[in-house]
């Protein structure tokens, strides 16, 4: 490896596991990172509408993500993250306030589809063998071509985790990327796709280890100064602009830019990037979970999706939810509290709540935009691209945000 320095524009966690990558393997590192706080999209934060630490959204991810537990490993976290031993999800269905819970075996043969005990109530095998279709699905196919998108396992399983994982109306969603999130969780076992969630916060399992890590191995973390221009020359990233400020890259110097894809493409107007956007609503209450509370529950025929209980808060996320970004923001609490209280079985006024609404969180799912998603390497021998909107094979998720920012510091490592 060359004695140049790799500059790092973004500290999401893209650009945080290309750092932790590269200062594992030697690499001298500076991350920029153009708000005060690390973290991009998963990040934590002091409320004071709550008068605690929140979350601004709730993410999930599974015991057999390899990137995350690569990551989490590598800074010393994965005891920040907790989920239970086995596979299990609960649900509830807020028209009819019926209950169930799924329980996936461990192993990949999946023989917990012929136990009416365990699968989603009133579905038959010929629906979950009908889910085989994905994997001969044309790369430009929506679900809605390949698979039928009516019926019990459809309503209460498929719908909700495809949502969940696509932030896209799953039946208008890339079969690609939807056969992506299958491979790697039905198809895996229950032992792949325990639920894992931060704890206490986000920050504890993601961000702060991550940045403790990147002191330890001498990088440089530069907050609060936004990029806003590159300099290109011989097809190579030569310097970088800043406020008050300009960087010039030496001759074996190299550039990871792991920002969103808007910011990308406005540095970089040769590349293309995805240019639809979907959002998600979160809500968070300043309710301790009740005792023996579910961890998740996902809810179905209601306004939330997924019902997050933590010691001090029950939080909620709406996927895809574009439609909730002009409510009323106390009218929404409401609503989502309702369905939480129901859910609960919790009685009595609305407590302290924040609403927090991104707009452009991932990119939509859907065929045309998944193939707008350029792969990481560029034409300019010292620039490489990261971020979950890059090229993964996998939707918007931590574990394809991790999974790129591998493979740029890879690749980093191989152009300078």
């Amino acid at each position: 490896m060359s004695s140049g320095r790799i500059y790092i524009i973004g500290a999401g966690l893209a650009g945080l596991s290309a750092a932790v990558n590269l200062v594992a393997r030697g690499a001298r590192v500076t991350l920029i990172e153009g708000t005060n706080q690390a973290g991009g999209r998963c990040r934590s934060y002091f409320d004071a509408a709550l008068d605690q630490v929140i979350d601004n959204g709730n993410h999930l991810v599974l015991s057999g993500n390899p990137a995350v537990n690569r990551y989490v490993q590598k800074i010393g976290a994965h005891a920040q993250l907790k989920g239970p031993e086995h596979a299990r999800f609960a649900f509830f269905d807020a028209t009819n306030g019926t209950r169930w819970i799924i329980r996936p075996n461990d192993g990949p043969l999946a023989w917990w589809i012929l136990a009416p005990d365990r699968r989603v109530p009133g579905t038959q095998l010929g629906e979950y063998l009908a889910i085989l279709k994905l994997f001969s699905a044309k790369d430009d196919a929506r679900v809605e071509n390949v698979i039928s998108c009516n019926g019990p396992l459809w309503d209460k399983l498929l719908a909700p985790i495809l949502l969940a994982a696509l932030n896209t109306d799953p039946r208008t969603a890339s079969a690609r990327l939807a056969q992506a999130v299958i491979r790697q969780t039905l198809f895996k076992g229950g032992r792949a796709y325990c639920p894992r969630i931060a704890s206490p916060h986000l920050a504890d399992a993601f961000v702060a280890p991550a940045l403790s890590f990147l002191a330890q191995h001498a990088a440089d973390v530069i907050l609060g100064k936004r990029v806003r221009k590159l300099l290109f020359a011989d097809a190579r990233v030569v310097g970088l602009e800043l406020a008050g400020q300009s960087i010039a890259l030496g001759p074996n110097d190299g550039l990871v830019l792991a920002v969103p894809a808007w910011v990308a493409t406005d540095l970089v107007p040769q590349i293309d990037g995805p240019k639809g956007f979907r959002a998600i609503v979160n809500g968070h209450f300043a309710q301790p979970a009740p005792a023996g509370a579910e961890p998740i529950i996902g809810v179905i025929g209601g306004v939330a999706e997924w019902i997050f209980a933590f010691s001090d808060r029950l939080s909620v996320t709406v996927s895809g939810a574009d439609r909730l970004l002009d409510e009323d923001r106390e009218s929404l609490a409401r609503q989502l509290w309702a369905e939480v209280a129901a859910a609960h079985n919790l009685t009595g006024p609305l407590p302290r709540w924040q609403i927090v609404k991104e707009r452009r969180a991932t990119f939509a799912a859907t065929p045309e935009e998944d193939s707008r998603r350029p792969g990481p390497i560029t034409p300019w021998r010292n620039l490489v691209l990261a971020g979950d909107w890059v090229q993964t094979g996998l939707p918007a998720t931590i574990e394809g945000a991790l999974r790129s920012g591998e493979t740029a510091a890879e690749l980093s490592l191989g152009a300078t």
